[in-house]
């Protein structure tokens, strides 16, 4: 069946690191802009980053420029963030998102936690 399946999220100190991974089935991964959103209690669901089909245009969260970088990987169907210099406020769910003309497809959610 069609889906996202995130992983790699965590606990981690202010200021550390973390990358999620995001890997789709069921699709035609190469053909869906690959997103990454999150959403902490009591908020709207935000944008982080996004990517195009090959890569080639990115855009970013004002909250996160210069601190989380997203990539992919067609042969492997995999969508990364990378997230540095991790703070309190993106604790959240971690959402993978997968958009095209055809389809919009949404992973389960992968928990950050950044706690001292």
């Amino acid at each position: 069946q069609v889906q996202l399946v995130e992983s790699g999220g965590g606990l981690v100190q202010p200021g550390g690191s973390l990358r999620l991974s995001c890997v789709g089935s069921g699709f035609i991964f190469s053909t869906f802009d690959m997103n990454w959103y999150r959403q902490s209690p009591g908020k709207e669901r935000e944008l982080v980053a996004g990517i195009t089909t090959e890569g080639r245009r990115k855009k970013y969260g004002d909250s996160v420029q210069g601190r989380f970088f997203i990539s992919r990987d067609n042969a492997k169907k995999t969508v990364y963030l990378q997230m540095n210099n991790l703070q309190t406020e993106d604790t959240a769910v971690y959402y993978c998102n997968g958009k095209n003309a055809w389809g919009n497809v949404w992973g389960q959610g992968t928990q950050v936690t950044v706690s001292s």
